[in-house]
């Protein structure tokens, strides 16, 4: 697998945030600022392919909602989004 050239940029950061990526490189988390910032990146796409993956999910749902005529109580369904957003936050602690 050939390695895609790398190109330089220039980004402008809040001082707080170059802060904090110099103290990782000084302590020597990372070599480098950039090598930072790289994995910043590869996290962010991580976290918009997971977003884009449960969007997915919810529409498939929602069209099989849609096709399979059940109503469904709209208490039932408030009820089920809060068990479920109480079992989320529980998991993240």
């Amino acid at each position: 697998m050939q390695q895609e050239k790398a190109e330089r940029i220039t980004i402008t950061l809040p001082p707080g945030m170059l802060t904090s990526i110099k103290q990782k490189v000084n302590s020597g988390s990372y070599g480098s600022t950039s090598e930072l910032i790289r994995e910043a990146m590869r996290l962010w796409q991580k976290k918009e392919e997971e977003d884009e993956a449960r969007i997915s999910l919810i529409r498939q749902r929602l069209e099989q909602s849609k096709k399979s005529g059940k109503p469904v109580p709209l208490n039932a369904v408030f009820g089920s989004i809060e068990e479920l957003h109480k079992r989320r936050m529980q998991n993240k602690s």
